[in-house]
Formats: C-alpha cells, structure tokens, sequence
C-alpha cells in the first residue's frame, strides 16, 4: 500500500524536481550529467504532455518523470526517451512504477510506440523496475562515455507498445 499519487508536473514543482534530479546526478548512476539544468532549458527539451509527479500525502513531490524526443525526423514521432528520477528518501515506496504506469498510458494514448531510455549497468534498481515495467534490454552500449574521468557503458532499453500499431 502506498500513499503515493501521480499528477501531471507543473513549473510549480520546478524547484523540487530539479533538487531531485540533482540527488539523482550526485549519486553517479542516473546519468553522464552531472549538473541539473536550470527549468527553462529543462522545460525546454521536455514534451509537456508527458511529465508526471509522484507526490506524497502531504503532495509533496517525491519524484518524476519525463520525456524528450528522440529526433526530429517525421519517422521518429512515435519513438520517446525517457528520464525517472526518485527522491532517495523515498526509494522503494513504489513512486518509480506508479510514474511509469502513468507515463507509458499518456503515451500510448497519443500514440507514441516506443518509450526508451539508457540506464547504467551498475544501476540495478532502475534495471529491475524498468523490465517490471515491461521493457526490454536491446543491449549494452559498451564505453559510450566519460563520467567523472572514466568510461561508462549504457544499457538501452525500450517498451514497444501493443496498443499503438
């Protein structure tokens, strides 16, 4: 049982989803970032109809989860990447798949096929939830990138849709 609720994110969360993805780059295993951008370039890159908050019953915001696309050719319209961040205090609560509930039902229903994302291998948590989720490993790509000084490999994973055909 949770005491979690889901909602669409709005720029009044900007300083708490921020803070969070911010805890999330200070831990070193969410992402090559290493500095949370500000909100303008944030809201920028973001499509507005597919970020939700997970908020507590005091509604505050515990975590988050949101899209980008994946390019701007007309092929790729239906093909997102997605980020989920967790407050650390609030890890294992289940904020994490009640945010992908919501996001994987808003996306099919604008019909988007595919919801992707890159997840460090070392990152088991986010592994484990994403494949609860139903997606799926596509597979490692192998030192994709630094991160603090040495390289890191990237788990690709992705969620096809059976709905959206």
């Amino acid at each position: 049982m949770t005491d979690l609720a889901v909602r669409p994110m709005t720029a009044d969360d900007a300083d708490r989803v921020l803070a969070i993805y911010q805890a999330g780059l200070d831990g070193g295993q969410a992402s090559f970032e290493t500095t949370a951008p500000t909100w303008a370039a944030f809201d920028a890159t973001r499509l507005p109809d597919h970020r939700f908050v997970a908020v507590d019953g005091d509604g505050n915001v515990v975590a988050w989860i949101a899209v980008s696309p994946t390019s701007t050719r007309a092929v790729y319209a239906g093909v997102v990447e997605h980020s989920v961040y967790v407050d650390p205090a609030a890890q294992g609560r289940g904020a994490g798949g009640l945010l992908l509930d919501a996001l994987i039902a808003s996306t099919e229903a604008a019909g988007i096929w595919t919801v992707q994302s890159g997840v460090f291998p070392e990152n088991v948590a986010s592994l484990v939830l994403h494949q609860r989720a139903g997606f799926r490993v596509v597979g490692t790509r192998e030192r994709v990138g630094r991160h603090h000084g040495r390289w890191r490999d990237v788990v690709l994973l992705e969620r096809r849709s059976r709905l959206v055909v």
